[in-house]
């Protein structure tokens, strides 16, 4: 029987570099910085980052190490002061050229290119905390360059956290932040405490996946209020005993995700919705474990292998599917199997 442990911080959530919000007001931070030779930058392509062969260490760069990136913002000072910049570039526009990461690009000892899902949960706590910062504000920047009231081109304020509806330009004036939408997720155990509830989305067709229940917080609703409806919606099953976990960005595309706990009520019966969530399923702690251990093992052999896929483990080298390392909904079944 798993023993009880303490919880663990949901992956992207463990740690990050100070923000140092205080010096985004300053008159052309950005580019007095990038004048600067101990400035470090993180090179962001849609969703993915450099990471070092480790896997474990995201591969930052001198300013002038890049070419082609479309937006610029001060991310913060690492641990030794240091400024931390991010460079952005739209997933769709071809990869910024890195000068010193280029030369053996496709070499095993190189930096290479990974989506955040998919390397998040194996960057050590600062650069998976930096990652996510950085793809999160990426996307802001290079998706909402019109001001949502008047449509006028806006500029970039605040380093890179704020635009500006210039009314120079015609503009209203109105300031922009980047938007962040809350949703709920949730691992609902058994009455008796035993199984775990697990659903099949439609959008994995043809993989053996399996997560828990997720939702977006309608307009008036309360976090608690959602977490009941979505698995109602979803699973056909009431739910009782809510225990909040903790929360993570999940830029996909602009989530913040909050993540609980709950206890099925007493004689419901589940049953996917047919539309959404396409087949459910109880899991005991030994199946769950046993592919938490795949995955586990997988992850080790496979190193530095960049993966763009959004679950570690695939139907072929395990019975079922379960979420990547990255996600939250793996951190709350690595809860609930480890009882912590």
């Amino acid at each position: 029987m798993p023993q009880s442990r303490a919880p663990q911080p949901p992956p992207l959530a463990r740690a990050g570099i100070d923000r140092a919000a205080a010096e985004r007001d300053t008159p052309d931070l950005v580019d007095r910085l990038r004048q600067q030779a101990d400035t470090r930058v993180v090179a962001v392509h849609g969703d993915r980052g450099l990471v070092e062969p480790s896997g474990t260490r995201l591969h930052l760069v001198a300013p002038t190490a890049i070419a082609g990136a479309a937006e610029w913002a001060f991310l913060g000072r690492d641990a030794s002061g240091a400024a931390v910049l991010l460079a952005a570039t739209a997933a769709e526009a071809p990869e910024p050229v890195v000068r010193d990461a280029s030369d053996s690009a496709t070499g095993p000892d190189s930096p290479q290119w990974r989506a955040l899902r998919a390397a998040g949960g194996e960057l050590d706590a600062v650069d998976a905390g930096l990652l996510v910062e950085a793809v999160s504000l990426g996307r802001w920047l290079l998706d909402a360059p019109f001001c949502s009231t008047c449509g006028t081109r806006t500029v970039v304020r605040a380093a890179g956290w704020a635009r500006h509806c210039p009314v120079s330009e015609g503009g209203c004036g109105r300031e922009h932040f980047p938007r962040t939408d809350p949703a709920v997720i949730v691992a609902v155990q058994s009455t008796d405490g035993e199984r775990l509830l697990l659903g099949k989305n439609a959008i994995w067709a043809g993989r053996n996946m399996y997560s828990t229940f997720a939702g977006f917080v309608e307009a008036g609703e309360s976090l608690e209020s959602t977490v009941a409806r979505e698995v109602l919606e979803e699973a056909g099953v009431a739910v009782d005993d809510l225990r909040y976990r903790g929360s993570q960005s999940w830029p996909y595309p602009r989530s913040l995700m909050l993540g609980f706990h709950a206890t099925a009520a007493a004689g419901t019966v589940a049953r996917a919705d047919g539309e959404e969530i396409v087949d459910v399923r109880w899991f005991s702690r030994g199946e769950l474990a046993e592919v938490l251990g795949a995955q586990a093992r997988e992850a080790q052999a496979r190193a530095s292998v960049a993966s763009e896929s959004g679950a570690s483990v695939t139907g072929d080298t395990a019975p079922f599917a379960l979420p990547g390392t990255a996600s939250i909904a793996h951190r709350l079944i690595v809860d609930w199997v480890e009882r912590a």
